[in-house]
């Protein structure tokens, strides 16, 4: 038992001290730092972290240390295929009768092996390692989706900033001409564009770079709009009018002083963007107007699907890249979800 001096002498701790302290430690975070706090207590944005992270270090890395196999290299060895065929009739009695058949054929080229040590997840039609090919095609996918990202953000900067800061006739033709691009279907028309680059017989790798091109063309529109009303809200504020009164000169004002106080919602605007391009360019490779063989891509992989006998009987050819792109696009879509939840002062997680 403690005597009644022992207790007198115990320090004691009240709940006002502690609170004080609590609030003395949260205003010294700094605003980044508290953004990254609340980010990281989303479980779907680390889990969405850890997705982009392994694609980054499958796609990029993968061939490097998975060397046996290059992306159009052809696996040339004598086979004998079996080739199941299956066809329907009625017979006699009116019923339907479903018959298998096994063809079988000699091939030069290893092509719709099966998954084994050899070929991780076996070859495709031509030949081609599927597992080699699936690590080529997340480059291709990611370097797009970075390269046009960055393209759009640039030009929705730009034109946004000029619309939101001078306002007026600058505003109303900047604002216009979103509005048309607003408008346009952009799906069909990268679906035209596309069929016209096969009209210029261009390389495989050259159809990759007037891809980016033409996606960034259809894409800025909604940055600049984004951008243009972030700074209708800020060019008021008094540490802009400082800035005039000072003399500062006005490029200085739109990329010095109000850009950076955009740049939280662009981020989230880009990280929510990249998985919406990686679909783009999925989908125009998967219809044949994207990337083009010899190069690997999701898309293209997939497309091999449209053979019935492929759809049914060879999955790992197509099977893997679906499942790339949905982790792609739901891994872009999970931090783009926390980075605005993060940097929400409203927000209450």
């Amino acid at each position: 038992m403690m005597s009644e001096q022992e207790k007198e002498l115990e320090p004691v701790v009240s709940k006002e001290n502690t609170i004080v302290e609590e609030k003395e430690t949260f205003k010294e975070m700094s605003p980044a730092r508290m953004i990254l706090r609340r980010f990281f207590r989303s479980k779907l944005s680390l889990v969405g972290i850890i997705m982009i992270v392994g694609l980054f270090v499958f796609s990029f890395l993968g061939p490097v240390v998975y060397s046996k196999w290059g992306e159009e290299q052809v696996d040339r060895k004598e086979v004998v295929q079996q080739i199941p065929s299956t066809f329907t009739y009625e017979n006699e009695d009116g019923e339907t009768v479903t018959v298998t058949q096994i063809l079988e054929h000699t091939s030069t080229i290893n092509s719709y092996a099966s998954p084994s040590s050899e070929h991780l997840l076996g070859t495709d039609d031509n030949g081609f390692d599927v597992f080699v090919r699936l690590m080529y095609g997340g480059r291709i996918s990611l370097t797009i989706g970075f390269i046009v990202v960055i393209l759009e953000t640039i030009i929705g900067i730009i034109l946004g900033a000029l619309a939101g800061y001078f306002g007026g006739w600058v505003d109303q033709i900047i604002m216009r001409i979103v509005d048309i691009f607003n408008c346009i279907p952009t799906l069909p028309i990268l679906l035209i564009a596309s069929a016209l680059i096969d009209s210029w017989g261009l390389t495989a790798d050259q159809r990759i770079y007037v891809l980016m091109v033409i996606i960034t063309i259809f894409s800025w529109s909604g940055v600049a709009r984004l951008v243009r009303g972030q700074i209708l809200s800020l060019r008021e504020q008094e540490f802009i009018v400082a800035t005039e009164v000072m003399g500062l000169p006005v490029w200085r004002r739109i990329f010095k002083h109000l850009i950076p106080n955009v740049m939280p919602q662009l981020i989230v605007s880009m990280t929510l963007g990249l998985g919406s391009v990686i679909l783009y360019e999925s989908t125009l490779s998967y219809l044949g107007l994207g990337v083009q063989l010899p190069k690997a891509a999701w898309g293209t992989m997939i497309a091999t699907s449209n053979d019935p006998q492929v759809l049914s009987y060879h999955t790992n050819m197509w099977l893997p890249a679906g499942f790339m792109i949905v982790i792609a696009v739901l891994g872009f879509n999970f931090v783009g979800d926390g980075l605005r939840d993060a940097m929400d002062p409203k927000s209450k997680k």
